[in-house]
């Protein structure tokens, strides 16, 4: 589209040569601005695969806030953790609800890369930190060649080392408590949890997300999260956002239980 307008540009001036000097400087003025802001160029100006820096946030759909409804058959510890759950939301939602982040716990990893809020990944020698708006919170990903420990203890963010495979961030995480949701529809998880994260940046504002979770503990077999993207957000900063109990409190009695009970 933009190509045809340029062209109509050029071709009005050579076939009239009356053309005033001004229509041609809006016109291309106006080419210029249309350029600057193309989705299509902005994803193909160049950039390095294995920088990541930047604030970025997960697209719409998907797992929503969460890996994904279409988790695996749990085992028998699993689906009693899983019934003993109660969202404060949703198709599930019961009052009285005991999701650990309304009593602002620590979101934890994975469920934290799915919630909507932006999050920032910053560089640094021998690491890579993951800066997140929800509780306002940093994660660490070693990326200095170390290997998982052999028993971390247990972590709400877990233990995450890193590597390059290629042009895909691959990070490995262990170490997990078992006192954090998978996702907002209560899905548990053990301290025997394992998860890799792949992280490939396909162009300059696109990063492809996918997530593969090991808990033979709760799960019957492997959980491979939907696939997800995950867009640059350029000129967006990280604002304070705390969790912070009292506010908490009074939401779910003004309007959070209220809403349970209606569900029910």
């Amino acid at each position: 589209m933009i190509t045809k307008y340029f062209s109509s540009v050029l071709w009005q001036v050579d076939m009239n040569r009356n053309v005033k000097p001004k229509f041609v400087s809006c016109s291309i003025a106006a080419l210029a601005a249309a350029l600057m802001f193309s989705p299509f160029l902005m994803g193909q100006a160049s950039f390095d695969a294995h920088d990541l820096s930047g604030v970025w946030q997960f697209a719409p759909g998907g797992g929503g806030q969460g890996p994904g409804d279409n988790f695996p058959p749990l085992t028998a510890w699993g689906q009693a953790s899983y019934d003993a759950n109660k969202p404060g939301y949703g198709p599930r939602a019961a009052p009285g609800g005991n999701d650990p982040i309304l009593k602002c716990s620590p979101i934890g990893v994975p469920r934290i890369l799915f919630v909507i809020w932006p999050f920032e990944i910053i560089h640094i020698p021998g690491r890579i930190l993951m800066f997140f708006e929800g509780q306002h919170t940093i994660r660490e990903i070693w990326m200095d060649g170390r290997k998982l420990p052999d028993d971390p203890d247990p972590r709400w963010y877990g233990y995450s080392v890193g590597r390059w495979e290629g042009d895909t961030l691959v990070v490995e995480t262990a170490g997990f408590n078992d006192k954090t949701w998978l996702g907002a529809q209560g899905q548990p998880h053990s301290e025997e949890m394992r998860t890799i994260e792949r992280y490939r940046r396909v162009d300059h504002t696109t990063i492809q997300f996918n997530l593969t979770i090991d808990d033979p503990k709760t799960y019957t077999k492997t959980w491979e999260a939907e696939p997800r993207v995950i867009k640059l957000k350029p000129g967006v900063e990280i604002p304070e956002s705390f969790c912070v109990a009292s506010e908490e409190e009074e939401f779910a009695k003004r309007i959070r239980e209220p809403a349970a009970r209606q569900v029910k």
